[in-house]
């Protein structure tokens, strides 16, 4: 089994995941903090991925990205660096898919955060960000990780938008949704099976580590 498909899901998977997690947190704090109808607004653009067919999400992208429109054109033209068809352009897409998981999640945990723990420390003469960093956060620890961990997974499994962004091309932007198509389209049902049943372990553990991390959490909160 030729491994480039697992190695570059995994890549793809870790770089979105670490994009999803600070765009998420950030833009979750914020919209969390912002007026109702300013709320409104903005919850509906940033979730707008989540409900979006995939391929659209894929057109849209391309629109922007391709090499003859405005950014993927400028990128082009001034970097000699294609945006699309490329493994690097799987992330681009990869993040669009995954976002609204870690926004979503985070949004939740931020709003039930109690607000007096962050005052009691804006009156020791703490900074906004330290109180950030140093207290909300870790207490909305759970949320967050969860969803970081539905971002990732997410994003391992992301085929729709990725497919048309990146393409399949065998060890440079294949994947493993990509691969599993690709086979069975060739009528190689058995390797298509072997690529789902390594997905299958993939996700599995990913979830079973979240499920043991907030059964620590609410039992160190019990505690």
């Amino acid at each position: 089994m030729d491994l480039f498909p697992l190695l570059n899901s995994l890549r793809i998977a870790a770089i979105a995941t670490v994009a999803v997690f600070f765009l998420g947190i950030g833009l979750a704090d914020l919209v969390a903090r912002a007026p109702r109808w300013l709320k409104g607004v903005l919850d509906v653009v940033l979730t707008l991925p989540l409900v979006l067919p995939p391929t659209v999400v894929g057109y849209l992208l391309l629109l922007v990205l391709g090499p003859k429109r405005p950014l993927g054109g400028w990128f082009l033209s001034t970097f000699d660096l294609r945006l699309v068809m490329t493994w690097y352009s799987a992330v681009f897409a990869t993040v669009v898919v995954s976002f609204p998981l870690m926004y979503r999640t985070a949004r939740g945990a931020f709003e039930g955060f109690d607000e007096r723990l962050a005052q009691a420390g804006r009156t020791l003469g703490k900074s906004n960000a330290w109180v950030f960093w140093r207290v909300k956060l870790p207490a909305c620890a759970p949320g967050i990780v969860a969803g970081a961990v539905l971002a990732f997974a997410r994003a391992l499994g992301e085929y729709g938008a990725t497919s048309m962004v990146a393409g399949y091309i065998p060890n440079q932007t294949a994947t493993i949704s990509t691969t599993v198509y690709q086979l069975w389209r060739t009528g190689d049902d058995a390797g298509a099976l072997s690529w789902v049943l390594v997905n299958l372990a993939i996700s599995a553990v990913v979830l079973m580590a979240m499920n043991m991390f907030e059964r620590r959490a609410r039992a160190r909160k019990a505690a």
